[in-house]
């Protein structure tokens, strides 16, 4: 496993480059009291770049994100994510597994500061140490943390410890992107969530349509969960049983789920918001290849809906 100061130490470098260079990225920083926040699309145009970069930062830099041309008959640019740390980069770091919410600020946390604060039961059962004397994390927020949200993250991982924010709306350049980048991602959560022994896989890729900017939050999470759940592609190299793919493979993609080919946003609203209230199953790439290593052998599952996303994308 890769050592979990390390993710933080990548991340943290990811995050002051990104200071260096914030006009051309076209973002903001501010830095008070042991606390940098890089506002990468709140405040600020942010753009493509600004979302590339974002998305490095949140995978703790153990990932590579690209955009590339459209490859199918959804005329956008394809994210495309690859790992050779599929766990530590996704699982460990990229996951939005830390849910920040005060009075007056809610978030879900990303990035390797996760690590750090151990508060999830995945950190339990991939446990480590964490020395690293900064953290660095991602927030998808339409708003810059408020000092109630920041002393909650604080508390988290140390007041003693440096802490370095990048935040960034849905419905922004950048907070689209990162949430695109996600496709390896949520491949991996659902194979944990299935009890998939998710350390036999080496490395993933996953590449999904870039929706046009939604005009608020609430529709750019529609159209990037879309983007996932009926457009993207993974593609996982494992060291396993052929046995073990063809119990588990049927069960990885969205079309797993009773609720699959309704637009994420319908169902969103059905539930009144809440992500907890929806079909676990659900969340998950579209198409999932496997490649046995072990074997030779590949192994693909699901199926992609490009009529609803043509009709989620406004196309």
């Amino acid at each position: 496993m890769y050592p979990f100061q390390k993710l933080n130490e990548r991340a943290v470098a990811l995050a002051r480059e990104s200071m260096a260079a914030a006009a051309e990225l076209r973002i903001s920083c501010s830095e008070a009291d042991g606390v940098a926040v890089l506002d990468f699309g709140v405040t600020t145009p942010g753009g493509l770049a600004a979302g590339l970069m974002l998305s490095r930062l949140c995978m703790a830099g153990l990932g590579r994100v690209q955009l590339q041309a459209a490859a199918d008959e959804i005329a956008l640019p394809q994210v495309f994510v690859t790992t050779d740390h599929p766990l530590e980069a996704c699982l460990l770091s990229q996951y939005a597994g830390w849910k920040i919410a005060t009075d007056d600020f809610f978030a879900m946390g990303s990035g390797p500061m996760r690590s750090t604060a151990g508060l999830e039961e995945l950190f339990r059962e991939f446990p480590g140490s964490d020395e690293s004397p900064s953290c660095a994390g991602v927030l998808e927020a339409g708003a810059l943390p408020s000092p109630s949200a920041v002393d909650v993250i604080r508390q988290g991982i140390g007041h003693h410890r440096d802490l370095f924010l990048a935040v960034a709306p849905t419905a922004s350049q950048a907070g689209t992107m990162q949430v695109v980048a996600r496709s390896v991602e949520t491949a991996m959560h659902k194979l944990h969530e299935l009890k998939f022994p998710v350390d036999c896989v080496v490395s993933g890729t996953g590449a999904a349509p870039l929706p046009p900017v939604a005009k608020n939050d609430l529709e750019g999470i529609g159209r990037t969960n879309d983007s996932i759940l009926y457009g993207s592609t993974v593609n996982l190299w494992v060291q396993c049983d052929d046995d073990l793919i063809e119990e588990f493979g049927p069960r990885t993609p969205s079309s797993s789920s009773d609720a699959h080919g309704q637009p994420f946003l319908t169902l969103f609203q059905q539930a009144n918001h809440d992500f907890y209230a929806l079909d676990k199953n659900l969340f998950s790439p579209a198409v999932v290849i496997f490649h046995n290593l072990t074997s030779g052998h590949s192994f693909r599952f699901g199926r992609k809906l490009p009529e609803l996303l043509h009709a989620s994308f406004g196309l």
